[in-house]
C-alpha cells in the first residue's frame, strides 16, 4: 500500500485548498478511502469517508458543509477540496485505508 498526500500549504481563514491523495499497490476503485488529521499536540481526527464508487460521502461534523471528499478511480487518485477554512482546520492531512496512511501534507490556516 502506499499513499501520496499534496497539495498542502497556508492560507488565509476563508481561503480553500484541494488536496490529492495518489494511491497504489491495492485495488483502489474497489476501496473505501478516507480522511484523517492531526493538529498540533492532538490525536487523529477523523474527517471525511467515501465509498469505493464515491456513492455515499461522510464528514465529521466540524467540516461539513465546508469540505468535499471525492475520488477518481481512473486516476487512483483520492482528492479533499476545502473550502471556507478556519485557524481550526490547522493539521497535517492524511488520506487512509483502513490503519495505513501516508506521510501526509501540511495545512495552516493563518493570516
Amino acid at each position: 500500500v502506499q499513499l501520496v498526500e499534496s497539495g498542502g500549504g497556508l492560507v488565509q481563514p476563508g481561503g480553500s485548498l484541494r488536496l490529492s491523495c495518489a494511491a497504489s499497490g491495492f485495488d483502489f476503485s474497489g476501496t473505501w478511502m478516507k480522511w484523517v488529521r492531526q493538529a498540533p499536540g492532538k490525536g487523529l481526527e477523523w474527517v471525511s469517508t467515501i465509498s469505493s464508487d464515491g456513492s455515499r460521502l461522510i464528514y465529521a461534523d466540524s467540516v461539513k458543509g465546508r469540505f468535499t471528499i471525492s475520488r477518481d478511480n481512473a486516476k487512483n487518485t483520492l482528492y479533499l477540496q476545502m473550502d471556507s477554512l478556519k485557524s481550526e482546520d490547522t493539521a497535517i492531512y492524511y488520506c487512509a485505508k483502513g490503519a495505513s496512511k501516508g506521510q501526509g501534507t501540511q495545512v495552516t490556516v493563518s493570516s
